[in-house]
């Protein structure tokens, strides 16, 4: 498509449409015409894309669509980002609805034959997976590391057969990652394992950690839906704030993703019953922190959501 295009010609285009220009435009394009001779890989949610960063190396050029403090339940793609995936060799995202609005591009991109596209959370078996009512899977599987553990291979897999030069240095760089997933999930239990059961509850604003509780043992309550675009309603409050009153749980946690008006609509409602419930500090769910910082890591985020839920069910002299 010429340089010319206005952003309002791709606005007024349908995703379908923008990305099958892409695609036959990449058809036609000689290799020279990108920046360097590298794979592109593209992936949809920060915790994919450090995975991939890790066991990829500088082998591959690899970047996200979505940073910090995106939601990726109501991210809509912009015509850039549609352009960017076409023109991807692989294109990693975590499936399972996760990515909702981006359904068709996905659908367009497995059969264009140009460019790859793995849904690597469908990679965990399905007896290992949650579901969501009837017909519907939690897609929130990063949260237990043993599972994001066997994604890791997954997108090992699909950076091997997209670069099957780099096939030993893949293998060896996965193990080195993958050991880390295996020291982390061992932390992770042990950590939480120190609170005491009748206050291990964690209470956050939609339920995007019910794969951590099933695995580290912790009570979780999300007082949305499994996507964010599920408002809570002021029966929802009310109930949780009795809940909170009687069982005297120390602390609820906002989210970075998500504005904190409705965790604090609860904590006033704990007060208004004599319990005075703190908010235990922010958690990542659905983004990572920022680039080029601890939080900015897939490791680094949950070992901050690991240590902020401890120190505040725990008290600020656990420590």
């Amino acid at each position: 498509m010429p340089h010319t295009t206005s952003r309002r010609v791709f606005a007024s285009l349908g995703a379908a449409t923008i990305l099958a220009t892409a695609l036959s435009v990449r058809q036609t394009q000689k290799p020279h015409t990108r920046n360097d001779d590298r794979p592109v890989v593209t992936c949809t949610v920060g915790m994919i894309t450090d995975v991939a960063k890790n066991i990829g190396g500088d082998a591959f050029s690899i970047s996200g669509l979505m940073g910090p403090g995106v939601d990726p339940h109501l991210y809509k793609p912009s015509a850039g980002d549609i352009v960017r995936l076409g023109d991807a060799d692989l294109v990693l995202y975590g499936g399972l609805h996760l990515e909702g609005r981006m359904t068709e591009t996905f659908d367009t991109l497995h059969h264009s034959g140009t460019t790859v596209s793995i849904p690597v959370s469908e990679s965990i078996p399905v007896e290992q997976r949650l579901t969501v009512g009837e017909d519907a899977w939690d897609p929130h599987v990063w949260f237990d590391v043993s599972l994001w553990n066997i994604v890791a291979g997954r997108i090992a897999e699909g950076l091997t057969e997209t670069h099957p030069g780099e096939a030993d240095a893949i293998a060896e760089r996965e193990a080195t990652y993958r050991q880390k997933l295996v020291d982390l999930d061992e932390w992770v239990y042990a950590e939480l394992g120190r609170v005491p059961e009748d206050i291990r509850v964690l209470v956050t604003a939609h339920d995007a950690f019910n794969y951590f509780g099933r695995r580290y043992d912790i009570e979780v309550v999300g007082l949305q839906g499994l996507s964010t675009a599920t408002e809570a309603g002021a029966g929802d409050v009310q109930d949780l704030a009795d809940m909170l009153a009687e069982r005297q749980i120390p602390a609820i946690f906002v989210e970075s993703s998500i504005p904190p008006s409705t965790i604090k609509a609860v904590q006033a409602a704990t007060k208004s019953r004599g319990w005075d419930v703190k908010i235990g500090g922010e958690l990542f769910s659905d983004a990572m922190g920022e680039a080029g910082t601890p939080d900015g890591t897939y490791i680094g985020m949950i070992r901050h959501n690991v240590t902020t839920i401890v120190e505040a069910l725990l008290g600020e002299d656990a420590y």
